[in-house]
């Protein structure tokens, strides 16, 4: 009997203990609740530092300061010369302080209470990393507009031969673009360490590859045209329209053809005839001693293109004459006097060779409105580097005075030009052509300009 009234004794006991513990605890988690009520629980860390005790107002306050710093930056997406600068106040860049307060504040709220008190009492630290986010959006869109700039389509070479003549050609290009996926990562990479960095001033360079052609120039032809070997330019602004037309038409009828190894080009053989008969207009030429009308003007100013392209090209000029003043075309775009080649068939011809070991494709490209003209010449490279140096330009005469002669084709009264001034001048150069230690041409070329003087008509038919 002692024994069962002991034992009910001791159930009771610890049933009272119980309901204490229940108390006791209940009163404890009531209490820290209370005293937590608006504030992160103790155990929450963001970014490694203890914001246990803040309101959410508090740690939203200073996720929004540790921003400011972020407004200034300037984030500078490059290739090569394309450039684009974005600022951090445009992106909007920072921390998302209203989601960090959210998160630390919802730690151990999540209404499920043994969860809950998990998370407040057992499970130690919690931690938590600060989103960084900015407007992804605007990059990409910069990205977009950098890509039209920096890209470039790839071209396939294009050849075609008919009748001893190229009718089609295109030489191959590699193409570019830029890696979009691999400039917003390497972006992303860029802000996240932002916080970190020494400098607000970041600079990313943007991935760009290669696409190779598929059919390149040298696959799609037997002749060993594989590149670009020389080019060149000049511009004739200011001709009146029967020279633009005959430099347009000469310049076409060199267009596509092949020189083969070993053999020697002739301008006047390829271009043939020049007549009103073949096409060309009247334009002021040079002829005994005057400057005059005559069926195609302009000529020259093909074969001084020519031959700046072979000089570019390291070829050996087999003839070449100089014109017999100086012309004010063949010194625009900034070349010296000496750079021209005359022609006059059949007597005065410009010659080139082609030494070199594959055939070589003239292309010719007049543009009628800006009015320039470009040679380019197509063949195989064989180590060669061509030099002009020593260029030179002395013994400058001024013009004779203008001489006025009647005529009596013209009104009295009227008075018109028919030749134009011209300083006389010496000029030279040096063409230096070397294939390693090897030199294939060592020549001085030599113009000699009369001064020329300006011509006028003065009418005398009553």
């Amino acid at each position: 009997m002692r024994k069962s009234t002991a034992v009910r004794s001791w159930f009771w006991t610890g049933i009272a203990g119980i309901v204490l513990c229940t108390i006791i605890t209940a009163v404890s988690l009531s209490a820290f609740d209370a005293y937590y009520e608006g504030k992160v629980y103790p155990n929450v860390h963001i970014d490694g530092m203890a914001i246990g005790g803040k309101t959410p107002e508090e740690v939203n306050a200073y996720w929004q300061n540790q921003n400011i710093p972020f407004a200034q930056a300037q984030l500078e997406l490059k290739f090569e010369q394309e450039v684009a600068t974005i600022s951090g106040a445009a992106l909007d860049l920072g921390y998302d302080a209203t989601l960090s307060a959210t998160q630390a504040y919802a730690v151990g709220r999540s209404g499920r209470f043994l969860q809950d008190l998990t998370t407040k009492f057992f499970r130690g630290k919690v931690l938590l990393t600060p989103y960084f986010r900015w407007k992804s959006d605007i990059v990409s869109q910069t990205i977009d507009e950098l890509a039209s700039r920096i890209d470039i389509p790839v071209e396939e070479a294009l050849f075609q031969f008919e009748k001893g003549r190229v009718t089609a050609f295109r030489a191959s290009k590699e193409g570019r673009a830029v890696q979009k996926e691999e400039s917003l990562a390497r972006f992303e990479e860029a802000v996240k360490a932002l916080p970190r960095a020494p400098t607000n001033y970041i600079v990313i360079n943007l991935p760009v590859y290669t696409i190779k052609p598929t059919a390149t120039t040298d696959k799609v032809n037997t002749f060993g045209i594989k590149e670009l070997i020389g080019r060149g330019y000049s511009e004739f602004t200011g001709s009146i329209p029967g020279r633009v037309h005959n430099i347009a038409l000469a310049a076409s009828r060199l267009n596509g053809i092949l020189i083969p190894p070993g053999e020697t080009f002739s301008f006047n053989g390829a271009v043939g005839d020049i007549s009103a008969a073949t096409g060309y207009q009247s334009a002021y030429i040079i002829k005994e001693g005057r400057t005059v009308l005559g069926d195609g003007g302009g000529v020259c100013q093909v074969s001084t293109t020519l031959f700046r392209a072979a000089l570019a090209a390291g070829l050996p000029i087999v003839e070449r004459h100089a014109h017999a003043y100086r012309v004010k075309y063949y010194e625009l775009a900034g070349f010296k006097p000496g750079l021209d080649a005359t022609v006059f068939s059949p007597t005065v011809d410009f010659k080139i060779k082609n030494d070199t070991p594959a055939h070589i494709l003239i292309q010719t490209k007049t543009d009628t409105k800006n009015q320039t003209l470009t040679f380019e010449l197509y063949g195989t490279h064989d180590g060669r580097s061509s030099e002009i140096n020593n260029h030179k330009v002395w013994a400058e005469t001024s013009p004779p005075p203008p001489l006025y002669q009647d005529d009596p084709t013209l009104k009295t009264g009227v008075t018109k030009q028919v030749d134009w001034a011209a300083w006389g001048a010496k000029a030279s150069f040096d063409y230096r052509v070397t294939r390693g230690n090897e030199v294939l041409q060592d020549t001085t070329f030599v113009s000699n300009f009369r001064a020329w003087q300006a011509v006028y008509l003065k009418g005398t038919m009553p």
